[in-house]
């Protein structure tokens, strides 16, 4: 039997920008410093970067760049904002997934991510495939190489998603071992064999079989050890983490088998203090004592193949216990259970903004379909766009999709139309739905894309389109009496367009 670990970690921030001024405002909850992702970044972007390993008298001995070590996914615009914020760590993980390119047989340890971490069940189709497309090419511009893996927003999944990731070219995704619904091993004759819970063998890769006869694969992470890494304190002894990820082969006799663990990358480190430094030292003992042997998931899957196939639950997550419904229902699923409150808000908040994002894609497709061959691969193709603001990335976008020149007013309305599309995507970013309240600063944030989306539209419309919107989000009433509805939070902190006002309510996007 052949051993191997991948230690996986995702890491993420939502888009905290101001829609109005691009700058990520001061966030009062993130003191001493100025927002969340200045904090996180120092506490476990950096430190990861830099990870000491100490001598036996309690000194560093040298530093580890973990992202050369471990699997990972960093959110695009979280990489982004590394990128104009805090280069020298962004160099670092460009360079460590350069190095693991070198190492793992020509498979880099980074990973793609959907664009911005929106659900992906609860998305149109036409949605889902901008958001891989965008993770794509934003992957692509960053790291230079094109992704093998992509992971999905919460590991939210249903086959349609699936079945795109597959028709762009993306290979596997990582799934937390509940979501796998039955398993067999392929071959003539062989029977389904139902998974209940995490009985699903996690040391295994897995294809599952799409429509027209794609095929994509499947990693199911170990459930009980990534839980002790998030949730149990794990992190606070090197020597215990190897102990528990060499206890998870067990004892039976077979071929390649892969121990692999799928946490927040800010649990190195931000959720648990010196964690990034457990991780060094922990897969350091294991490569110099021979072990196992490191790897990342696109090295074992290109050695290995798959024997096994497996099928999903549809519409499932890793951390909503009733499938998807953390982002649209009063499911019970929230942070603080010492508390009684209700997340009735969760339903008003997705159908304002769905009632909205009707209106700009209508308003898009009618006012661009004149000069544009298809408004919806347009769409596609800002990502280039916003990833170089350059006049000569913009005549690209123009000179692929425009039907004839424009200029002027209609290339004015092109641009503000495309920024429309951006926010009305931006404003279903997962953290909208996952706290406790609808006045914190992740759905105030979500509202700020909302507005944003709104008054560059309005231009194109006859009628006022704010007034039906607030009336569906004064369905939504607060937990905390004196902030009202969610029309009430929507006119006092949504719509300022020079900072995002801190309320009574402020939370870490990452604690979950």
């Amino acid at each position: 039997m052949k051993k191997f670990i991948c230690v996986h970690g995702h890491f993420y921030q939502p888009p905290r920008e101001n829609p109005w001024t691009g700058e990520v405002e001061k966030e009062e909850s993130a003191k001493p410093y100025h927002d969340w992702n200045e904090r996180v970044a120092k506490e476990c972007y950096e430190a990861n970067a830099r990870a000491p390993i100490l001598d036996g008298k309690g000194k560093p001995a040298h530093y580890v760049n973990n992202f050369s070590q471990i699997s990972f996914d960093i959110g695009p615009t979280l990489l982004s904002w590394l990128k104009r914020k805090n280069p020298e760590t962004y160099r670092a993980i460009i360079d460590a997934d350069r190095q693991s390119v070198l190492r793992r047989s020509g498979h880099g340890n980074a990973m793609a991510q959907v664009y911005n971490h929106v659900i992906m069940p609860l998305a149109s189709r036409r949605d889902k495939i901008t958001q891989v497309v965008w993770g794509i090419r934003d992957f692509e511009f960053h790291y230079r190489r094109k992704p093998e893996g992509m992971w999905l927003s919460e590991t939210a999944v249903d086959r349609e998603t699936l079945n795109i990731l597959a028709e762009q070219g993306i290979l596997f995704t990582v799934l937390a071992p509940h979501q796998a619904k039955k398993v067999r091993h392929i071959g003539f004759g062989s029977r389904w064999h139902y998974t209940h819970h995490e009985s699903v063998d996690p040391k295994r890769v897995y294809r599952i079989f799409l429509d027209r006869g794609k095929q994509f694969h499947l990693f199911f992470y170990d459930g009980p050890v990534s839980r002790a890494v998030a949730f149990q304190g794990l992190l606070q002894n090197g020597d215990n983490f190897v102990n528990r990820l060499m206890g998870a082969f067990g004892h039976r006799d077979g071929r390649e088998l892969l121990v692999s663990t799928a946490t927040d990358g800010e649990t190195f480190g931000h959720h648990h203090l010196f964690g990034e430094m457990a991780v060094a030292y922990a897969l350091k003992k294991v490569q110099d004592q021979k072990l196992a042997d490191i790897t990342n998931y696109a090295e074992f899957l290109s050695r290995y193949g798959s024997y096994w196939e497996a099928d999903i639950h549809e519409e499932s997550s890793w951390s909503c216990s009733h499938g998807i419904e953390r982002w649209r229902s009063d499911c019970g699923c929230r942070i603080d259970f010492h508390h009684k409150t209700h997340q009735k808000w969760r339903g008003p908040l997705r159908e304002a903004f769905h009632h909205l994002q009707g209106i700009v894609d209508r308003v898009f497709e009618t006012e661009t379909g004149d000069f544009l061959n298809d408004p919806w691969q347009a769409r596609d193709d800002y990502i280039d766009v916003m990833l170089d603001g350059s006049e000569e990335s913009k005549k690209r976008l123009l000179a692929k999709n425009a039907r004839r020149d424009i200029s002027g007013d209609e290339a004015a309305k092109l641009w503000s139309l495309l920024e429309a599309e951006k926010f009305s995507l931006f404003m279903f970013t997962s953290c909208g739905w996952f706290f406790d309240d609808i006045s914190g600063i992740e759905p105030v944030q979500c509202m700020k894309f909302a507005a944003r989306a709104m008054e560059l539209v309005q231009p194109y419309r006859r009628e006022p389109i704010e007034p039906a919107f607030l009336k569906i989000l004064a369905a939504a009433r607060s937990n905390i009496p004196e902030m009202g509805t969610g029309a009430d939070t929507f006119n006092r902190f949504a719509k300022d367009k020079h900072e995002i006002r801190s309320t009574k309510h402020e939370t870490n996007s990452k604690l979950k």
